[in-house]
């Protein structure tokens, strides 16, 4: 099994340890997996094309997968309370994307076309929508979020 980054768990385990002190609620979101998986979530992208991390140092991006799995655990560890972890185009369709799209077109129709393909890139399952997922923790005694 792999473990996430440790920016990434530093960063869980701070805000969680804050989250329990002084209350509040905190989202991430990233791309990364909901279950855990094994093997490692290093990759290396060039010309949106994901490459070899070694073929050619310094002329790709370089990122990891966040390992949300392996968050949870800590963040309650920490005394913060885990709302979930779910898709992005899951929790901005339970937020209502789609109700605000369309009142965003109705007030701005001369970009009806730029706005319909923005919530699509979001929300779509073969491009962010599935990509990306949202974190959610929260104070102990604070209430759940919305689109967990």
């Amino acid at each position: 099994m792999i473990e996430t980054s440790p920016a990434a768990a530093a960063v869980v385990y701070e805000v969680a340890g804050r989250l329990a002190a002084q209350g509040g609620a905190a989202l991430f979101i990233d791309y990364g997996h909901i279950e855990p998986r094994a093997g490692s979530t290093l990759q290396a992208v060039r010309a949106h094309t994901k490459v070899d991390p070694f073929e050619a140092p310094g002329e790709a991006d370089l990122t990891a997968h966040v390992d949300f799995a392996s968050l949870a655990p800590m963040a309650a560890a920490r005394g913060a309370r885990w709302l979930g972890t779910v898709t992005q185009g899951a929790w901005l369709t339970a937020l209502g994307i789609a109700q605000r799209a369309d009142a965003l077109s109705e007030f701005a129709p001369q970009h009806r076309e730029a706005i319909r393909a923005a919530r699509q890139r979001l929300v779509d399952p073969g491009q962010m929508g599935e990509l990306f997922k949202v974190m959610g923790f929260a104070a102990p005694g604070w209430p759940d979020g919305v689109g967990f």
